[in-house]
């Protein structure tokens, strides 16, 4: 193998991790040249060693010939490919195909190697080949090229799970699922699923830009994503840009109401629920925050009792302190004020003793002042 593969210790080398910009563990990356392509795809060895090997290769695949066309066709589900000679549009395929790889191949081949199937309009062209047939990339209708191929770089239809629906949210496509049991072999679990591939196949052309297709294997991830219970089985349509899904107003009972359903959402008829707004958001951190306590009772309820239990009790006993040291200083306060009230009253009961003392004085002062007079009168008849 071209590729050498080693490890790194990032909590012993932070100064390196920091500088290739790790910031969960564990990391894959694959360094190339002056590049560094972080995997993203599911955690299994074929995954991971199909990554190596399409990174660590040319970034266009040339195609000589129809046989090599039709090996490459039969081997990868989807598949781009450049027709034509030198031109703006091949350096933009060379730019998009170097951020891209890492999900993807990037082929180019001649006009004279493509099936005989295949019509293109005009050249320079760029096509994805999928579900049977293939599309043209219009910059007029489909906008950046490195947009369109993100888009179109999955299947019309689906088995969607959680590493895929994350996936699907880069594409800015909404995604129609039938929520189903795959154990359930019922008629209205097969019928659902039946009209989601129905509509995929056969309104490929007048909803591929727009939608994804798929079926989810039981409601646990959806539930999570909604914040509700759903029953099953059901179909549900996702925004991943901005979280709100829509709900049909009425059973689906057959492709044409599936079909009438996606007409009313593009023509905004049908509410949307859910969202990012800042209610939601409240929304979403207190149910995630039940949904963790009751997934650690459920798993574990020794260790749930401790790690919930531990933090209520310290604050249980420090509420207690705090409560108890008020009452005590309440307490202080009381039999102080009651002290300070005996001490006013000592004095009161002191004042007016002297206030009797300066009324006895004052009596005492106004009776001599009469006796004086009545001397003086006495002296002034004996004259």
């Amino acid at each position: 193998s071209p590729v050498k593969v080693g490890k790194m210790d990032a909590t012993s080398f932070s100064s390196i991790a920091s500088e290739f910009g790790v910031r969960g563990y564990p990391t894959i990356k694959l360094l190339k040249g002056d590049l560094a392509y972080n995997y993203r795809g599911p955690r299994t060895k074929d995954d991971i060693i199909e990554f190596a090997n399409r990174v660590a290769g040319p970034l266009i695949r040339p195609l000589p010939s129809q046989h090599m066309f039709e090996h490459v066709q039969k081997r990868h589900r989807v598949l781009f490919v450049y027709v034509g000679g030198e031109s703006p549009l091949k350096e933009k395929y060379i730019e998009v195909a170097s951020e891209l790889i890492v999900y993807t191949y990037f082929f180019s081949a001649s006009e004279d190697v493509l099936p005989e199937y295949v019509t293109l309009p005009e050249l320079p062209a760029v096509m994805v080949f999928k579900d049977g047939t293939y599309f043209v990339y219009d910059e007029y209708e489909d906008g950046d090229l490195s947009s369109w191929i993100n888009r179109e770089r999955f299947q019309g239809y689906l088995h969607v799970d959680g590493f895929t629906l994350y996936e699907l949210g880069d594409t800015g496509k909404l995604l129609a699922i039938a929520v189903i049991d795959d154990k359930n072999s019922s008629v209205e679990h097969t019928r659902l699923k039946s009209i989601i591939q129905e509509v995929a196949r056969d309104y490929r052309d007048h909803f591929h830009r727009d939608f994804q297709f798929g079926h989810m294997d039981g409601n646990d991830y959806i539930n999570s994503l909604l914040m509700d219970d759903l029953t099953i089985p059901t179909i549900v349509v996702l925004n991943t840009s901005n979280q709100q899904y829509f709900l049909p107003d009425r059973h689906i009972e057959s492709t044409e109401d599936m079909v009438q359903f996606i007409n009313n959402i593009l023509d905004g008829t049908a509410e949307a629920q859910g969202g990012d707004g800042l209610l939601q958001r409240i929304k979403r951190i207190i149910y995630d925050a039940k949904s963790t306590i009751v997934s650690v009772f459920k798993s574990s309820p020794l260790l749930g009792c401790f790690l919930f239990g531990l933090p209520l009790g310290v604050i249980s006993i420090m509420c207690y302190g705090i409560c108890t040291a008020d009452t005590e200083g309440e307490v202080f306060e009381h039999e102080g004020g009651a002290k300070k009230e005996s001490g006013d009253r000592e004095l009161t009961d002191e004042g007016s003793e002297e206030e009797q003392e300066e009324e006895k004085n004052g009596k005492y002062t106004e009776l001599s002042d009469g006796e004086l007079k009545q001397k003086d009168i006495m002296e002034k008849k004996k004259d």
